[in-house]
């Protein structure tokens, strides 16, 4: 068993990838990787080591990605963009042997005190001409003699992705080959994705979404996955009708640019077969604003980083607005409160149990007893509730729970209540400490261009869709939400973000 067994069923001449206006068939894209693999053997990687890459979404990242698994060594994506303090201590905490950068990354490498990062024994530049400084040009090892796919154990860890989720600092969640792979195969199971498909995505590599939903499930049906690099909703547009795009992965950040965009014609996505989001919840006054505007129906999903990105799916199944869909097949899904499964239609934190599901944290045992109990669950920390039918709905993050004179409030349901005022563009919310109720709901909102809804008007709107301890009681005016780079919302820096003048 190896990962990298994924890309060999498929026709040498079919275009694998699509990066950077390159098309790369899937016979060049296995010789690539074959090459490169017997390169990383060359400056002495073995099975275990650490291969960081620091990588956009590219060509390069897909080729180092399988020729490290291939070997047995542990893939480790990284942002690109982190600052250099974000690097080392990542870097240093997984102990990587050897480090790929990109032209994207390596003004921030040249920053990185290399003395924080001990254990890094190679550097690989895919720029050749102006790589960093003491670095190896990768082009050298694709010129290596092939070497042969190392057999792994399904236990054997396969990739290293930081995340926050459920144990709430940046950690190093451990993906077996075994996780990766049921969890391409749970959502192949669904039918919906072929060979045929061109998949769209600018959704980063590095994270979960992107690594296992587009990437390595696309590769494993033999679809021809188009690394997009950045975003904009005019020339994504433009991009997904030009290519012809079947399937288009977002975060509900992109497929909010696309409704605010006025200018976009009501057939840009007449190609799209399949629409999927995920990373956080889908306001569903936007799921209604594609559907209505251009016919696309956005599939939600629900996962984790723990879970190789599979837990629910509404592929393969009537959509239901609001609803992340059901479970995949081979997932057990529990809904607790206070130690106990909650009844059908009550809320409780959502447990998922099955072969996707992570063995643990790199070096942190605490941090992994934290969230798997002994008989195999993980408690992810998000609140949810199913209907009769097995339909999911995320409620929210437990710990972004306020709670306000004693009565629960999920900012999720007070950001999707102001969402579908007509003059707000974006909506954040969190609690605040309050002296009287204990906390208070403060919402920071993004208006439309050229409105001038003000803060009464939205409470006011807020008091005739809420209950009144549901409200809030503040509400800022700011340019833009932090998010991360799949647009997910970044709660705990909402206080960080700077109101408008």
């Amino acid at each position: 068993m190896n990962l990298a067994h994924i890309l060999e069923p498929h026709d040498a001449d079919s275009i694998a990838l699509i990066s950077r206006g390159r098309e790369t068939t899937y016979g060049e894209l296995r010789s690539q990787i074959d090459r490169l693999r017997g390169g990383l053997a060359s400056v002495g990687v073995t099975a275990g080591d650490r291969v960081a890459l620091l990588c956009s979404n590219s060509r390069h990242f897909v080729i180092t990605y399988f020729a490290t698994v291939g070997l047995g060594a542990i893939a480790v994506p990284l942002n690109p963009f982190s600052p250099a303090p974000a690097l080392e201590k990542e870097i240093a905490s997984v102990g990587a042997k050897v480090v790929v950068v990109e032209k994207v990354s390596a003004a921030t490498w040249s920053n990185v005190d290399r003395s924080l990062v001990p254990t890094v024994e190679t550097v690989l530049s895919t720029d050749g001409e102006n790589a960093p400084a003491g670095a190896h040009s990768i082009d050298e090892l694709l010129d290596a003699d092939a070497v042969d796919i190392v057999e792994v154990g399904s236990e054997v860890v396969a990739v290293l992705i930081f995340t926050s989720g459920t144990a709430g600092l940046p950690r190093a969640a451990m993906l077996t080959h075994g996780n990766v792979l049921m969890s391409i195969a749970q959502s192949r199971a669904t039918g919906v994705l072929n060979s045929d498909d061109l998949i769209w995505s600018v959704l980063p590599l590095f994270h979960i979404f992107g690594l296992n939903v587009v990437m390595a499930t696309g590769l494993g049906v033999g679809a021809t996955v188009m690394l997009v690099q950045r975003f904009d909703p005019h020339s994504a547009a433009e991009s997904i009708k030009t290519r012809r795009a079947t399937v288009v992965p977002g975060a509900p950040a992109m497929w909010a640019a696309f409704t605010h965009f006025d200018e976009l014609p009501a057939d840009s996505f007449t190609t799209v077969r399949v629409a999927l989001s995920g990373a956080s919840k889908l306001p569903v006054p936007i799921f209604t604003a594609m559907r209505d505007r251009f016919g696309v129906e956005i599939a939600e999903g629900y996962g984790l980083t723990e879970t190789s990105a599979t837990v629910t799916t509404a592929l393969g199944a009537p959509i239901r607005p609001g609803s992340v869909g059901r479970a995949f097949d081979g997932v057990e899904i529990r809904l607790v409160s206070d130690d106990h499964d909650v009844l059908v239609g009550d809320v409780g934190e959502i447990w998922v149990r099955g072969a996707n599901v992570f063995p643990g944290y790199f070096n942190d045992p605490v941090a992994t007893a934290a969230v798997l109990t002994e008989d195999g669950w993980l408690k992810t920390g998000d609140m949810g509730m199913a209907d009769d039918d097995g339909y999911m709905f995320i409620v929210d993050r437990a710990k972004d729970l306020v709670i306000v004179s004693g009565f629960n409030v999920y900012p999720a349901e007070v950001e999707e209540v102001l969402a579908t005022h007509p003059e707000v563009a974006e909506v954040g919310v969190l609690g605040v400490p309050h002296p009287h109720t204990g906390e208070a709901v403060k919402a920071f909102v993004v208006l439309t261009p050229g409105s001038d809804a003000d803060e009464e008007t939205l409470i006011e709107y807020s008091l005739d869709r809420l209950a009144r301890y549901k409200c809030p009681s503040k509400i800022m005016f700011v340019e833009e939400l932090p998010r991360n780079p799949t647009g997910k919302l970044l709660r705990r820096r909402l206080d960080d973000t700077l109101s408008v003048s």
